[in-house]
């Protein structure tokens, strides 16, 4: 096979009109001069398809830095807003609906338009969706996070104290009842997330689709691999960057530019901190906004790498010494013609052209064995990571006991740098080792197997939740008895406040100090932080004084060999991610290629990045053991049964990772049938010079073999 260059449809012509954009840009004929002449008013580095792969990554960086930012404050909104893990998970999806409802058209008109134009238009608007995202926070009311405390009342009052019927007065605020403005109000707030979330989808269409494609049709034939994994490798900062960025975000309040008088009671460790997330927002909007500024001075047609001239003028020179015209030159130029037409007129046809055409070329990519198996891995993968980005900051909180903040640490400090470094192997064994598609296909077998294989251990790293008093039971003899149910009955203790404490001694936690049957509260002040101690507690055996905040964990030295198990499988994940791109790239018809990776996109949008986040959340939140009540619904989940949360969690892993090895196995199976049709056909041929052909070729360029 001959090296694969430019947009469809230009055939045996691109030689010597890759001579004339490299050395006299005005004598390009006709119909391309519209896009060539603004050259010589550019300054040289906009020329330079290296220059464009620095900004694509930069891009892609900030895009993926804004749209994962979310992912790693994911538990803080819920909290915020009072939202469960199937509601946010559908928050995050909605990132992919505007993005899937266009990819496929944009993906497929890519060579009528101008792309870099249209990537940084993409770009500007997702910019804005990110500063849309931070409008519920300027709209909404100050955060209280003791919800039995009357707006008028400080918080952390002495309502969460044990207090009898005639102390407590005039009833408490309750949030069974609200006023019909705080429900308006919460429905606005959780409809302006999900607009920018959608908008977040459709200003990232042209941006990843538009740059492979610019990428792979001016590049050299050999450097496309590498070009790609450098690509993947950079843009996946991003989301490291965004675990690392809410981090920081986190550790501050969310009112930090409204505090209250006097300033607050909390710590970060409190389980009712909320952290500014939305400062992340604004912050990675502002980066997006100035990556996109280069995208509107790029050409419409990039020169050609000298390599792929050079290597293409040897070929021309090769077959004109023999006397005979290259079947690789000429013939795909000629069937595409004979062929599929209308696929090869695809920048001159009409919406309704398109539309008649386009179902005959979807289904012909659709066909594809190998492009259907090597998507189906992809989304299987896809969903795994899907749903580990968007829930597994939430999981070692609750199953660790640590912040949010330490949480997004880990993972933007650990995983995501071994993701990187994934990816880029796989990018350099794919370029070095010349991989044909038969040994991608090995290379991505055996990364899904140990990838499997690593995610077992992690069914026993952690520890049950330690005892609730009113929802867990005791372990003892009689296990049908609540912890404690009659000391806290003189006690007036609002059904739905929260403000947990712990009594270490019997590591017994209490949902708030009135129900433990406190009385009193004593502030003490320990490495220039002060530390709240509830007193006088009927609950606690001998009086002892309890704690406020969550218990911590009991297997919370277990956080670094979870996350070093995942971070190893994500590495080993990564390592498959430019091998099957290749098997796409070299397996699809060279007409085929923009739609076959728009194509690709879609799937893995809307049944991957759309479905893995809500199926994650729902089955987190059949694992809640106490919920929140918010104007008389649910809301979040206070309390999890940590066992059930850690087998189905990671069960779900599994499942998608071993449906990615079932795929990749099927692709394996298949290019090995194809290799020993290919030598059959190979040693059955008569001509001898044929034969001789198709042995230096073979030999030479075992990389372009197809699937």
């Amino acid at each position: 096979m001959g090296p694969r260059i430019g947009p469809a449809g230009e055939g045996a012509q691109m030689p010597d009109r890759d001579i004339k954009t490299t050395m006299d840009t005005e004598s390009i004929p006709g119909e391309d001069k519209v896009s060539v002449e603004p050259w010589d008013s550019r300054p040289r580095m906009f020329h330079s398809l290296k220059f464009f792969i620095l900004c694509h990554s930069l891009l892609q960086l900030a895009q993926l830095m804004i749209s994962g930012y979310l992912k790693s404050s994911i538990s803080t909104v819920e909290k915020r807003f009072g939202l469960s893990s199937q509601t946010s998970g559908l928050l995050a999806a909605f990132n992919e609906v505007g993005n899937t409802t266009l990819i496929v058209l944009v993906s497929y008109f890519g060579s009528r338009v101008h792309r870099p134009r249209m990537i940084g238009y993409g770009a500007v608007l997702v910019a804005l969706a990110g500063l849309l995202m931070t409008v519920p926070h300027f709209i909404s009311e100050p955060y209280h996070y003791d919800h039995s405390s009357p707006g008028d009342m400080s918080q952390d009052f002495d309502t969460s104290l044990c207090l009898t019927p005639t102390e407590v007065g005039a009833p408490a605020f309750s949030n069974d009842s609200c006023s019909s403005y705080a429900e308006a109000q919460h429905l606005t707030v959780v409809g302006i997330m999900f607009t920018a979330q959608t908008l977040l989808g459709v200003g990232g269409v042209p941006i990843q689709p538009f740059g492979i494609s610019y990428i792979d049709d001016f590049a050299h034939h050999s450097n496309s691999p590498l070009y790609l994994g450098i690509l993947f490798a950079v843009t996946t900062i991003g989301p490291g960057m965004a675990y690392g960025l809410g981090s920081l975000m986190l550790r501050l309040y969310v009112d930090i530019d409204r505090m209250p008088e006097g300033g607050i009671n909390l710590t970060s460790k409190d389980p009712r901190w909320v952290g500014a997330w939305w400062l992340g927002f604004l912050i990675s909007a502002g980066m997006v906004a100035l990556a996109a500024v280069p995208y509107f001075f790029f050409p419409k047609e990039m020169p050609k790498e000298k390599q792929e001239i050079h290597f293409r003028l040897k070929l021309l020179a090769s077959a004109v010494s023999q006397n005979e015209e290259s079947p690789s030159d000429h013939s795909p130029g000629e069937s595409l013609k004979t062929q599929d037409g209308l696929a090869q007129m695809a920048p001159d046809l009409t919406v309704v052209q398109f539309i008649k055409v386009f179902p005959r070329v979807l289904l012909r990519t659709l066909r594809h064995p190998i492009f259907l198996l090597v998507v189906l891995a992809q989304v299987c993968m896809s969903s795994m990571v899907a749903g580990m980005a968007t829930f597994l900051p939430k999981f070692l909180e609750r199953q660790f006991s640590i912040t949010a903040s330490f949480a997004n640490l880990l993972i933007g400090c650990l995983m995501i740098p071994l993701a990187i470094v994934g990816i880029v192997t796989g990018g350099v064994l794919v370029k070095r080792l010349h991989l044909s598609p038969l040994r991608c296909g090995v290379l991505c077998l055996l990364g899904a197997l140990l990838c499997l294989l690593l995610s077992l251990p992690l069914f026993g790293l952690g520890c049950s939740t330690h005892q609730i008093a009113g929802i867990t039971q005791h372990p003892g003899p009689q296990p049908e008895t609540r912890l404690f149910p009659s000391c806290a009955e003189p006690c007036a203790c609002p059904s739905d406040d929260f403000n947990p404490v712990c009594d270490s001694s019997a590591r017994v936690e209490y949902i708030t100090p009135c129900q433990a049957g406190c009385t009193g509260r004593v502030v003490q002040q320990v490495l220039d932080k002060h530390q709240v101690f509830y007193t006088n507690c009927s609950c606690v055996a001998e009086g002892v004084p309890v704690s406020a905040g969550s218990c911590e964990s009991a297997c919370s030295h277990l956080i670094f060999p979870f996350v070093l198990l995942v971070s190893l499988g994500a590495a080993v994940a990564s390592v498959t991610h430019t091998p099957s791109f290749m098997l796409i790239l070299r397996g699809v018809k060279k007409e085929d290629k923009t739609l076959a990776v728009g194509m690709q996109f879609m799937l893995l949008r809307v049944l991957a990045w759309m479905l893995s986040p809500v199926i994650h959340g729902s089955a987190i939140d059949t694992t809640c053991m106490h919920w929140a009540l918010s104007c008389g619904r649910r809301a979040v989940c206070r309390y999890y049964d940590h066992d059930l949360l850690r087998k189905r969690f990671i069960g779900l892993q599994c499942f998608f990772k071993t449906g990615s090895l079932v795929c990749f196995a099927l692709v394996l199976t298949i290019l090995r049938q194809q290799n020993k049709e290919a030598k059959n056909k190979a040693t059955a041929a008569s001509p001898a010079p044929e034969q001789q052909l198709l042995v230096a070729g073979s030999e030479k360029k075992p990389e372009n073999s197809r699937a």
